[in-house]
């Protein structure tokens, strides 16, 4: 497993509007995958494979299509004080319980710079029993750089982005890091493609490496109207909440069955016909994996549905836990069934 890969992925800032980075990484990694590599106006990067053999008499070869979105949650710097400090916009959901004295890194046309995030107000030492309890809303909190307000101003532009800055790390066979959410699927994009070598596939294969799905699937509406694929495939992550304190009923995933089969979330329901297909082909295969829903938020699988006439759609996803926190966490066999069950499926689509 090519964790080297998803270690860059995951370290390269990128929020919704700013993915020039994460994209220029895997432009870097595709060469000689894909027959056309093209950019959108939105920044998404479409690449194609063409069909390696044709398709039977008198049809079209099949287009299916990967959107695998390319942005992380972070922040959007949207002032900045006399005094050299930073505040920020949202762009993405966030748990504000989660971002309590973060080390962030504020990225530049001319480069980073390293910050710490905390809430404004008294620290522990000096605030009352009632200050304690309250939970600070995003907009509370404020980004120290250890500049002068001169010099912050002087080096730091509004709209420019901020990320959290953690690293990736393996713990036994799990792997934990930021914004595995959604380069998880950028690692799937290219590794399923690497896996299929030399087979002489009959569809046309599209892997959309979208922009700005964090606020609303915005660049996988504009590649899915573009590409107006016959199938979609939405590859993402979901929730695993196998933890301690979630009832059953809520975990989503179980971390360790496998890759997950996604049918329905607050933005599509997927096609019955393909999520049997894709069921029938894991089984064949001995890949394993589990059927998953959730109550609410949305992937890209849902704009591949809806563009143009509309196409048959799924989600190939995997359980992770702690999402949208820097503390994300995914097994490695997941993982691996998730890329297989993708090339075994492009194999014979």
């Amino acid at each position: 497993m090519n964790i080297d890969l998803l270690r860059r992925l995951c370290e390269t800032p990128g929020v919704p509007g700013h993915e020039h980075r994460v994209r220029e990484l895997i432009l870097s990694e595709i060469d000689g995958l894909f027959d056309e590599v093209t950019v959108d106006p939105m920044g998404s990067l479409l690449c194609k494979r063409n069909a390696r053999k044709a398709p039977k008499t008198g049809e079209e070869p099949k287009k299916v299509m990967l959107l695998c979105h390319m942005d992380e949650i972070g922040f959007l710097v949207s002032h900045i004080t006399e005094k050299g400090f930073l505040h920020v916009q949202p762009v993405g959901g966030f748990d504000p319980r989660n971002l309590f004295s973060r080390r962030v890194l504020v990225s530049t046309d001319d480069g980073d710079y390293k910050g710490v995030m905390n809430p404004g107000g008294r620290p522990i030492h000096i605030s009352s029993p009632e200050e304690r309890k309250k939970v600070p809303e995003p907009a509370d909190f404020v980004i120290d750089i250890g500049m002068s307000g001169e010099d912050a101003r002087d080096k730091i532009k509004i709209g420019d982005m901020v990320t959290m800055d953690e690293p990736l790390i393996e713990i036994g066979d799990k792997i934990v890091s930021k914004a595995l959410d959604n380069r998880i699927a950028c690692w799937l994009g290219i590794e399923a493609i690497r896996a299929l070598g030399k087979t002489k596939h009959a569809c046309e294969i599209h892997v959309a490496f979208t922009c700005q799905e964090e606020v609303g699937l915005r660049g996988a509406r504009t590649a899915a109207f573009a590409i107006k694929p016959d199938v979609g495939l939405g590859i993402d992550v979901t929730l695993a909440c196998d933890t301690p304190g979630v009832p059953e009923q809520d975990r989503t995933t179980v971390q360790g069955s496998g890759f997950g089969l996604h049918v329905k979330d607050s933005s599509f329901i997927a096609d019955r016909e393909l999520v049997k297909e894709i069921e029938a082909l894991a089984e064949k295969e001995k890949i394993p994996f589990q059927r998953t829903m959730l109550k609410a938020g949305g992937q890209d699988g849902a704009a591949a549905q809806q563009a143009a006439a509309g196409a048959k759609a799924v989600g190939i996803v995997v359980g992770t836990r702690y999402i949208h926190t820097v503390t994300e966490m995914i097994q490695r066999e997941d993982l691996q069934a998730a890329c297989d069950i993708i090339a075994a499926y492009l194999k014979k689509a």
